[in-house]
């Protein structure tokens, strides 16, 4: 990099939503210098999908998608859809394939993916300089002056695509959050999201190891997730978790149907007695999980009364999460720069000219699978239209 560079737009942060950004910025002309503090580019695309990337998911909509202000991703949602995605995908040889829900994963491994990206960049002709340390932004008589231990650069634009919190061995930090509040933007305190969530009961711990489908949700919360439940050595995970977790909060119960709806007791046998009960849960759940509610759900006394609570609390039992393991195993940072601060049009802060945020800095966090990398690819592309 020069002592003093000259350019149209920086963009700060080589993952998913920078990357693409810049790549179609520069295809639309714009000298566009994309700087990353880490050694390598796409370091979340990597590791994500199991190595595959799990890039977007056909069922993409805004309903799937969690925000303070649950209507903004709508418009960068349609300029740039999951079908467009899609598109580049193929145009790239990239073989990939459905799984379940709607994921689209590719075949092979996810470094087709950064690859496709950086030959986008390259058809660009955008400047990919890796390793930036210290980058620091300041207004300028026209634009914006990023400084950094590499020199400087004079930019009409700076785009910031640094992600949020969460895995910070990929080098995650909050100075997204910061560019925000220097230039008076307010910001969502983030959380981690799809994540594990902790339990102090150490009965529930002696499960680890065993899944069931289960219906679960954050307790006040309307969005229900059918899906598996795994139980840990520290607590609950599997997908109807850690999609619940972006919804939960400290101090909060997390409420599971274990029987998902099905009204289980009405049909037991004329028995009524805990070896019923017990031999009822036996058929919709794994031998142990059922021995285990059984003994918490047990009544004093047999009563119809008795078991139509029994059977109330299948339906919703609580449990009560003391954490959850945090950054380090959070797919996503729930919060960031508070949506209302910005254009939902073109991602550009309202009160600083020239100024974009893009990707998991904003407060819009995805469902599990592949809606958080759609996210990127279309707040990306609303971005990229406007500079």
């Amino acid at each position: 990099m020069a002592e003093t560079q000259r350019v149209d737009v920086v963009v700060i942060g080589a993952g998913a939503a920078g990357m693409l950004c810049a790549a179609l910025a520069g295809q639309r002309g714009r000298r566009v210098a994309l700087l990353e503090h880490g050694e390598q580019p796409g370091r979340k695309i990597l590791i994500s999908g199991g190595g595959r990337c799990n890039f977007t998911n056909l069922d993409c909509a805004p309903d799937r998608f969690l925000s303070e202000n649950p209507h903004f991703a709508k418009s960068a949602l349609a300029q740039f859809t999951q079908h467009h995605f899609v598109e580049m995908v193929r145009r790239h040889g990239i073989a990939f394939h459905e799984k379940t829900l709607g994921q689209l994963f590719c075949d092979g491994s996810a470094r087709a993916m950064v690859a496709m990206l950086l030959t986008e960049c390259e058809r660009g002709g955008v400047e990919v300089v890796l390793g930036v340390r210290g980058i620091r932004v300041e207004p300028a008589s026209s634009g914006f002056r990023v400084e950094s231990e590499r020199g400087a650069m004079i930019a009409d634009t700076v785009v910031v695509a640094t992600g949020g919190l969460s895995i910070p061995k990929l080098g995650a930090t909050g100075f997204g959050y910061e560019v925000a509040r220097q230039y008076g933007l307010p910001v969502i305190p983030p959380r981690p999201g799809l994540v594990p969530l902790t339990l102090a009961d150490g009965e529930w711990r002696k499960l680890a190891g065993i899944s069931a489908q289960v219906t679960a949700w954050a307790e006040g919360s309307r969005v229900r997730f059918a899906e598996k439940l795994l139980v840990t050595h520290r607590g609950v995970s599997g997908p109807a978790i850690l999609q619940t977790s972006s919804y939960w909060q400290a101090g909060q119960a997390v409420c599971v149907d274990f029987v998902n709806g099905e009204r289980l007791l009405a049909a037991m046998d004329t028995r009524r007695d805990e070896h019923a009960l017990r031999e009822t849960l036996r058929r919709t759940m794994p031998q142990r999980l059922a021995d285990f509610l059984t003994g918490r759900l047990r009544p004093q006394r047999w009563t119809n009364t008795a078991l139509a609570e029994v059977e109330a609390r299948l339906h919703a039992f609580r449990l009560e999460p003391s954490g959850s393991e945090g950054y380090e195993k959070a797919e996503v940072t729930v919060g960031g720069v508070d949506t209302r601060a910005l254009d939902s049009r073109t991602m550009e802060a309202r009160t600083a000219p020239g100024l974009f945020f893009i990707g998991e800095v904003v407060d819009v966090t995805g469902h599990l699978g592949g809606f958080n990398f759609q996210w990127a690819w279309s707040s990306a592309a609303a971005c990229a239209r406007a500079l």
